[in-house]
């Protein structure tokens, strides 16, 4: 180990493209067109995928939303918004922060406890896109991490 430096882990270009099938298996029964992108533990973009009518708009949504769950050690994209609505400092403020999204569709990947990385998904409901980034992290974890 090199002195003042630590190691992280992170989700492979192998892993992403995993992801992203499993994903949009899950949009396409649940009937909805979305565009889907993994990042890593850095919050770098890995992979991206746009079903045939998604939103372009959701491009955007999507890779913003994988970003926020990484750039916020994990946290849930659905979780933001009841963490703030009763401050209104940070339900008016916050939301301003470039690339943070504070509805679902945003998960984390882990193993053994350690963030990988994310998916984001944007192009249905918020409840439509948080199913679909937890089955494409499932892909990764092997279980679901539906949590309220």
């Amino acid at each position: 180990m090199v002195p003042d430096a630590r190691n992280t882990a992170s989700l492979t270009y192998a892993a992403a493209l995993r992801i992203l099938p499993a994903a949009a298996e899950e949009a396409e029964r649940l009937g909805v067109a979305v565009c889907m992108a993994v990042a890593d533990s850095g919050g770098n973009p890995l992979a991206f995928g746009r079903m045939d009518g998604a939103p372009l708009m959701s491009a955007k949504i999507a890779q913003d939303k994988a970003y926020t769950v990484v750039a916020f050690n994990g946290l849930p994209t659905h979780r933001w918004y009841d963490m703030i609505a009763d401050e209104p400092a940070l339900l008016h403020g916050i939301v301003h922060t470039d690339r943070l999204v504070i509805f679902g569709g945003g998960m984390p990947v882990r193993a053994g406890g350690e963030l990988l990385g994310a998916i984001g998904v944007s192009g249905g409901t918020a409840d439509q896109d948080r199913a679909i980034a937890e089955a494409g992290a499932a892909a990764v974890t092997g279980r679901s991490s539906r949590k309220p």
